[in-house]
């Protein structure tokens, strides 16, 4: 593959034409090994130093430095090489010519364009200012459990701060909310239809702890937020219970997303649910529920006055851009680089309301501008001096 050094649109043209879909949520998906292959080598040709290793079998992060050798970097831009399933598309998912003012593909803008920009404008800034240090990770698994990013930071892969090139139409993202999984399963007693002085309906006790959780959402939940990211949400994502029409259901179960703002744990929303079950089975003897979390990531936040928020700033103006700050509702591996001591926000091309769409597409000038702006950033930068 060979791409202009610093040519960030024809690098997305390049990175959006192969498929990557994550074959943890898409069966048969090729993974992320043909587009980090294709990614390194250009990365190589531009001069960067490159590592590459795998996180799940075939599916490897890619690793580049450039400026200065040794030490901690003074910048890390930080992506995700793969994508999710393409069913109900309403184009080539795999055809990134350019259409116009835009780049047309799945991944094109969650978030290939973002990869293809903090490159180039590493391989910019490097020429400018080869005295700083930039480390660039295009990582696996993002869409489904960051082994990627996980891998990245058990390999003590560091740098002062970061940018997380996910799409934010060019807004200063420092905080994004986190989210709980967690399953509520009411228990009832299985007996014949006609047996109504025996049988206890699990799925009407699973209705009453629904009516909760609906007043819950409406009344409780408001009162909680955040300057950036607003009030915490809940939804009822999957109900499953029952054996057949003449059987009353001994079992059902409510799997529960939690949107969660800083400041909010996995134990807290535990807690929240137990109450709302205890509440539910009020004044009912044979009502028995219990809740388990099954998964979750924390929420991301950065002061809006941190030094890397206030550089990036800078960085815009400098480009004759407008800035703006605000938060991103949907969960990114920021939260795990602020976890491991990395401050980190989002920034990049793309509208993250085309994420996962039947139309994704990305403007061929958000890339270059947002090229620039990393540049400028990663050209001034000095881990907060």
């Amino acid at each position: 593959m060979r791409v202009a050094r610093g040519d960030a649109v024809a690098l997305t043209r390049e990175l959006v034409a192969i498929d990557s879909r994550n074959p943890s949520l898409v069966p048969g998906g090729p993974g992320e090994g043909a587009v980090a292959r294709a990614l390194a080598d250009v990365l190589e040709a531009w001069g960067f130093r490159v590592e590459t290793y795998d996180v799940a079998p075939g599916r490897p992060n890619v690793v580049a430095r450039i400026g200065r050798d040794g030490g901690t970097p003074d910048l890390m831009f930080n992506g995700h090489l793969d994508v999710v399933g393409v069913e109900g598309m309403t184009h080539d998912p795999w055809d990134s010519t350019p259409r116009g003012a835009r780049i047309h593909g799945r991944g094109s803008s969650d978030m290939k364009a973002g990869i293809a920009a903090m490159c180039a404008a590493a391989a910019r800034a490097a020429v400018q200012t080869p005295d700083r240090g930039i480390v660039v990770a295009a990582v696996a698994d993002e869409e489904f459990e960051s082994l990627g990013t996980r891998a990245l930071i058990a390999r003590d892969t560091r740098a002062a701060a970061a940018i997380v090139t996910e799409p934010t139409r060019l807004a200063i993202m420092p905080a994004h909310l986190g989210f709980v999984w967690a399953d509520v399963t009411t228990h009832g007693r299985a007996a014949h239809g006609s047996r109504w002085e025996i049988g206890v309906d699990a799925i009407r006790h699973a209705g009453l702890f629904l009516a909760e959780l609906d007043r819950f959402d409406a009344e409780e939940l408001p009162r909680a937020g955040h300057p950036l990211l607003g009030r915490p949400s809940v939804h009822a994502s999957m109900v499953q219970g029952g054996t057949g029409m003449s059987t009353y259901p001994d079992r059902c179960v409510v799997r529960i997303e939690r949107r969660t703002i800083p400041g909010e744990t996995a134990d807290d929303v535990r807690r929240e649910l137990e109450a709302l079950c205890a509440r539910a089975g009020l004044g009912r003897t044979n009502f028995r529920a219990d809740v388990r979390v099954t998964f979750s990531q924390v929420p991301s936040d950065v002061s809006p006055d941190a030094p890397l928020v206030r550089a990036l700033g800078a960085a815009l103006r400098e480009a004759n851009e407008t800035v703006r700050i605000e938060g991103m509702s949907a969960w990114t591996d920021a939260a795990l680089l602020n976890a491991a001591g990395i401050p980190a926000i989002c920034f990049g091309p793309g509208d993250i309301s085309l994420a996962h769409a039947a139309e994704e597409w990305v403007q061929v000038n958000e890339i270059e501008r947002a090229t620039e702006v990393l540049a400028r950033l990663a050209r001034s930068w000095r881990g907060g001096d």
